[in-house]
Parts: structure tokens; C-alpha cells; sequence
């Protein structure tokens, strides 16, 4: 495919400090072709000094800058043009057909990706209570293009969706139902990884796609899924990105009166709390060394080894959970940074985990060339172990594609 024929996707994943950004071709005269990567990068330090960089799909840094925030050069507009400023460029005469968004939130309303029109605006900024850490920087990188870039179309694609349609019963928390039906309820979230993770099993070991399987997302943020006939049937991350098993700096599962302790003993307000539980907790807060597990390995402070026990003993105890919600394990997978790259907690938990079955081979495992996705266990073992890199910028712009190009 030769460079003219190209149209061009940009994907926007905007944290509360980041943007992270892919952009991808597409054939204009073949539609339905799956989108290539052509470059990566964001902006990070997004409210104080600003540092944007920008690469090649095999890493070669095309463009790197810094800037201050001050004045009214800050937040995500002034990153947004950044970014535009570099895609202009870049692209060359190539058109940009349309932008994908990573949105947390669909909440009832949408299960599937959604062009983005003001009545969807609306009701996302609605859902900002569901998701109020992340729905309000997702909107900002939406309602940024949409000023600069008014012609442009622009798709919303949801961490919520792939969690849509399970039973009911895995969606319940023990509440009035009158909570419920106000939308407290369990939600889920990584949806986009999961439904990457559940194409590229059944292209690796389509053996086991379609049967029992966890996925074990393992990142700065954590979560858990149970998938059964390539479906999520109960996950970890339930009404908020809090609950589960802990993160780098979030606790996952928590006793509620734990809050209300802080709350009474400590006059602990609503600010004070979302602080502690989404910035201080965690392997942060266990350790008081680092919320980065490279760290924690690396350190000789006994409370970094007590954090990372903690740490793999929530994942086995959460994959037995799992594994009782779908009736049994052909297939565990790790993904995301810590799962990807971590080859000691990947050994432990199956260590722990061989009360199911669970064997690896400690060498491969340890050798960690993972590639697009690398098998860990012996050949003719189940359960399955694989290692698979997850890309939900690719998922967000085969979505995108799907909305605009009626593919």
C-alpha cells in the first residue's frame, strides 16, 4: 500500500497529566483493512511542565519537546494542539478521517463505540459521577478537538463495553434495589484490553479461546476477568476503578467500613478520601517505597517484599474466585505492563496457582521474549499459560474505523 493511498486515524487515551496518542493508516480505497500503526507517543506532565514525544511504530523518536504551563497555556487544550501541531506534519497530505477516544464510562446508555455528537457529550458528562477521576479528562480531550477541529468526526470507545451483558447477578452489589436502578452497580472497566486479549487468543490458541479463561491485567491499574466463550462473565473492577485486587496506588478490595472510620474518627471528607484511595494506597502505600513493582524488587525495605506478598497473594486468591465464577480454567493470561514484563510475580502466581492445575516452564517464563504473545506453560498442559501484549489503541481504531468507515 503506497503512502498516497493512506488515510490516517488518531487515537486520544487522556489521563488526568496525559495524553497518550497513536496514530494509524487505513487505505482509502479498501476500507474494511485493519488499521497499521505509524507512530505513538504523549504529553505527560500536563499541569505543570509539559513534555510531549512523539515515535515511530518500532520506537525511533520522531519529535520531543518541553514547555510551561503557566497562565493560560495549560490543561488538555494546549496539549491537544500540541499534538495536532506534530500530526499536521506528520501526516503530510495525507486527510485525517477521524479521531477514537478511550472513554471510561458508557455507562447504560452505550455498550458499543458511538460517533460523538452533542446529545452523546451530554450524556457522558452525566456519568461523571461513575467515573469522576477519568470521565472529566476524557471529555476535555473530546470537547478540545471538537473546537479545533469542528469538521472532524470523533468516536467514543468505552472501557465499560466488553462487560456489558453478563448476568446480573455478577453486576449486583447487596444494596437496596432503589441503588441499583440509579446505576450502583457492578460496571467493570479494561474492557478495550479484554477484547483485544480475546481476538489474539483466539488467533494464538484457538483451542482454548472459546472456553474458560482469565485474564489478569496487570498494570499501574489492575483488574481481573473471567471470559467464557469470549464473553466477560465477572471482573474485578466493579462500580469504580477502585475495587479488585490492588494497584500502584489503589487498595482494590476494601471494607466499606474502613471509610467509615476515616470518615468518623478522622473527619476524613469526601477530597481527603479520594486522595488516600486513589493516589496513596496501594503498593504505594503498603511499601512506602514505590508504586512501581521495579522498584519494589529492587528494594531492600522489608515492606517492599510485604507489599509484593500481598500483591500476588490477592491475584491467587482472586483467580480462584474467577475460576469458580466460569466453572473451572483452560486458559490464564497475563497482559499490561506488570503482566507483560514481570516474569517473577507471573511465576509466583502460578506457583500458588497449581492447586488448579497451573505448570509453566520456569525457563521460557524467565526468558521473557514475549513477542506478540508467548506460551509459558508446557505445550500439552491445561490450563494454558500465555503472555500477550495488549493494545487498546488498536482496538479503539478498528472501532473508529467500524463507526465512520461502515466497515
Amino acid at each position: 500500500m503506497s503512502a498516497s493511498s493512506e488515510e490516517l486515524i488518531l487515537t486520544l487515551n487522556a489521563g488526568s497529566s496525559s495524553i497518550k496518542f497513536a496514530v494509524y493508516g487505513v487505505g482509502s480505497t479498501e476500507p474494511q483493512t485493519d488499521p497499521q500503526l505509524r507512530a505513538k507517543g504523549q504529553v505527560e506532565g500536563i499541569g505543570t511542565r509539559p513534555h510531549f514525544v512523539a515515535k515511530t511504530s518500532e520506537g525511533q523518536v520522531l519529535s520531543e519537546s518541553w514547555w510551561e504551563a503557566r497562565g493560560d497555556v495549560h490543561g488538555h487544550a494546549p496539549a491537544s494542539r500540541q499534538i495536532w501541531s506534530w500530526l499536521a506534519e506528520f501526516a503530510g497530505d495525507k486527510t485525517i478521517m477521524a479521531v477514537g477516544h478511550r472513554v471510561a464510562h458508557g455507562g447504560e446508555d452505550y455498550s458499543r463505540p458511538v460517533l460523538i455528537d452533542t446529545d452523546v457529550i451530554g450524556v457522558l458528562t452525566r456519568l461523571i459521577p461513575l467515573a469522576p477521576l477519568h470521565q472529566p479528562n476524557n471529555l476535555a480531550a473530546i470537547r478540545a478537538v471538537a473546537t479545533d477541529h469542528p469538521e472532524l468526526p470523533q468516536v467514543a470507545c468505552f472501557d465499560t463495553g466488553f462487560h456489558r451483558g453478563r448476568p446480573k447477578v455478577t453486576e449486583q452489589f447487596g444494596l437496596p434495589r432503589a441503588l441499583l436502578e440509579r446505576g450502583v452497580k457492578r460496571y467493570g472497566f479494561h474492557g478495550l484490553s479484554y477484547e483485544y486479549i480475546v481476538e489474539k487468543l483466539q488467533e494464538l490458541a484457538p483451542d482454548v479461546a472459546g472456553e474458560r479463561v482469565v485474564v489478569a491485567h496487570l498494570g499501574s491499574g489492575c483488574s481481573m476477568t473471567a471470559i467464557r466463550g469470549g464473553r466477560s462473565i465477572d471482573t474485578t473492577m466493579s462500580f469504580s476503578a477502585l475495587d479488585g485486587v490492588p494497584m500502584g496506588t489503589r487498595p482494590g478490595l476494601l471494607d466499606p467500613g474502613v471509610i467509615l472510620f476515616l470518615m468518623r474518627e478522622d473527619g476524613l471528607g469526601v477530597d481527603d478520601l479520594e486522595k488516600l484511595l486513589y493516589k496513596q494506597s496501594g503498593l504505594l502505600g503498603l511499601s512506602g517505597v514505590s508504586n512501581d513493582l521495579r522498584a519494589l524488587h529492587q528494594s531492600d525495605d522489608p515492606r517492599a517484599a510485604e507489599a509484593i506478598d500481598y500483591f500476588v497473594y490477592r491475584i491467587g486468591q482472586t483467580l480462584g474466585a474467577l475460576a469458580a465464577s466460569i466453572g473451572g480454567l483452560d486458559a490464564l493470561v497475563f497482559t499490561a505492563g506488570v503482566g507483560e514484563h514481570d516474569a517473577d510475580i507471573r511465576e509466583r502466581v502460578c506457583t500458588d496457582a497449581a492447586w488448579l492445575g497451573i505448570e509453566i516452564d520456569a525457563a521460557v517464563n524467565a526468558a521473557g521474549h514475549v513477542g506478540h504473545g508467548l506460551r509459558i506453560s508446557p505445550a500439552d498442559q491445561r490450563p494454558a499459560v500465555w503472555v500477550i501484549p495488549t493494545d487498546e489503541e488498536r482496538m479503539i481504531a478498528r472501532h473508529t474505523l467500524q463507526v465512520v468507515g461502515g466497515a
